[in-house]
């Protein structure tokens, strides 16, 4: 099968095509055959070395069919979606013609959109879910401030945050980005500066919750930027992944905030968080009906990885970004 590897940890240009064996599934696992991949700035991670070894074929979400599931549950030309499991990082990932994805890692979905938009769905959404309603517990009608909102994984959160009947704070760097976050149903859009705590406090706003997409950089001031008894999430490390520096909860977490962390890549398909749990069925609907926006800003082809990359890191895609392949 093609594949594309990593040759040495560094840039873009270290993700090479070639040939690698078909993989074969063991007992509990399900061979997909890959029609088209998501782009995560996990995989910039990955490649660049930011998450020490990992595997040689980077990639932690796909869309494809199946086939072959030693189990039977799932009949070969079944169209599914695979997200994590290892993929990547503890086992070869995505990037190639072939995958073999642990079966609590697979969905099969039912929809008519196509393969490119099939795979801008799964890892943002599913996280994004899982941060606003498994951890926050968000509720109509409270507000939300999320925090890197015009990255993938904030506007799938914001998407899914207004979808839910709640108030949105959208926030981002750079001005020109207002009317996008607007677009998505944000009420308001804060222009992040660093001091979004500030800014809340001199508009009078209670925010209830807030997931950070920014991470360890900016968590102090999320932290501040919240309520009394309101809640933090973190769920992302666009801002770097530096801890904070001389953290301490006696003067940083303020008395009845509640700091939480989803780290998805680590724990979704666990028993502990089945992907069972997140209504993928429910979402792709909505996103064929229009009533979330979720299909990808760009399409590249699998020869134009080391472009597609290059455009990820640039910060210049503004929602996700996909792959397909063959």
């Amino acid at each position: 099968m093609k594949a594309i590897t990593i040759s040495t940890y560094g840039g873009p240009e270290v993700l090479t095509v070639t040939e690698l064996p078909d993989p074969v599934p063991a007992s509990g696992e399900v061979l997909i055959r890959i029609k088209a991949i998501g782009l995560n700035h996990a995989e910039a991670y990955m490649r660049a070395g930011a998450w020490g070894e990992v595997a040689a074929v980077t990639g932690i979400e796909c869309a494809g069919t199946v086939e072959a599931d030693p189990s039977g549950e799932l009949p070969a030309g079944t169209t599914v979606v695979a997200i994590l499991g290892g993929m990547g990082r503890t086992r070869n990932g995505s990037y190639a013609e072939l995958v073999t994805v642990p079966a609590t890692n697979v969905v099969p979905v039912r929809s008519s959109l196509d393969w490119a938009e099939l795979a801008a769905v799964p890892e943002v959404y599913a996280t994004a879910w899982s941060g606003l309603f498994g951890t926050l517990e968000l509720r109509p009608d409270e507000t939300v401030l999320v925090r890197g909102a015009t990255s993938s994984l904030g506007q799938a959160a914001v998407n899914l945050a207004v979808d839910h009947g709640a108030r949105v704070l959208a926030t981002t760097r750079n001005p020109a980005h207002t009317a996008l976050l607007k677009d998505l149903g944000a009420e308001g859009v804060l222009i992040d500066d660093g001091r979004l705590s500030a800014q809340v406090r001199d508009r009078g706003i209670l925010v209830d919750a807030v997931l950070d997409v920014v991470g360890n950089s900016a968590l102090r001031d999320s932290l501040a930027a919240v309520r009394p008894r309101g809640r933090v999430c973190q769920v992302g490390f666009l801002g770097g992944f530096a801890p904070v520096p001389d953290f301490d909860p006696i003067s940083d977490l303020p008395s009845g905030v509640r700091l939480s962390f989803f780290g998805s890549a680590f724990v979704l398909g666990s028993p502990e968080f089945p992907l069972s749990d997140i209504p993928l069925d429910t979402i792709y609907a909505k996103v064929e009906a229009g009533s979330l926006q979720a299909r990808p800003t760009r399409t590249f082809r699998f020869e134009e990885i080391v472009e597609a990359h290059r455009v990820l890191e640039s910060g210049q895609a503004l929602g996700k970004m996909t792959v397909t392949v063959g």
